[in-house]
């Protein structure tokens, strides 16, 4: 699969998804929490599926030469 997910978007799902698996593990905001797996996982992988779907991208255009 391509990649469609850019840098800034990347770094911004890492740290959301980590953040919210943190606050998980010490029971501050619930089992919702595990669902920043979701951003932790697509921010690593550089792929998100409902992107995909949307026909979005997050990445810079290539430039031709």
């Amino acid at each position: 699969m391509k990649s469609n997910v850019g840098g800034l978007d990347r770094i911004a799902r890492i740290v959301v998804g980590l953040v919210l698996i943190v606050l998980a593990v010490t029971n501050v905001i619930g089992w919702w929490g595990w669902l920043g797996l979701i951003p932790l996982i697509t921010g690593l992988v550089g792929v998100c599926p409902l992107y995909t779907m949307l026909g979005l991208k997050s990445c810079p255009l290539k430039k031709r030469l």
